[in-house]
């Protein structure tokens, strides 16, 4: 019997969340957590944020994942695009004001910074 779709493998999809994450925090992660650090409330914003994804992800209940939060990040995104929001320009500071799918995203860089190093290797 012919399978009509290629079966993704563990490892695979491991990969895919690996790298979607890492492209994340390449684009987001890395200066607005920069930002928050020196911005407090930015970062208690940021921690508001990593605490509503947590939850919807059941992360008290079950531990988090690099799948679970790329999974995440990507329907955050895709349905922010389908209402208009593209990530701000490259030459501007978006960590004065950033909207609340910026602010999302980079909760989710937060919460990937404290997964198990393990899971990200």
């Amino acid at each position: 019997m012919r399978v009509p779709y290629p079966q993704v493998t563990t490892g695979t999809a491991v990969g895919a969340a690996r790298s979607t994450l890492a492209l994340l925090t390449a684009s987001v992660g890395a200066a607005g957590l920069a930002a928050a650090a020196a911005r407090p409330g930015l970062l208690a914003s940021v921690d508001q944020h990593a605490a509503a994804v947590r939850d919807s992800l059941d992360g008290d209940r079950r531990p988090l994942t690099p799948a679970a939060l790329a999974g995440y990040a990507e329907g955050v995104r895709s349905a922010a695009r389908q209402h208009g929001w593209w990530p701000p320009p490259t030459d501007a500071d978006p960590w004065d004001a950033p909207d609340w799918t910026l602010t999302r995203l980079l909760a989710v860089c937060a919460l990937t910074r404290s997964l198990d190093p393990r899971h990200l290797a």
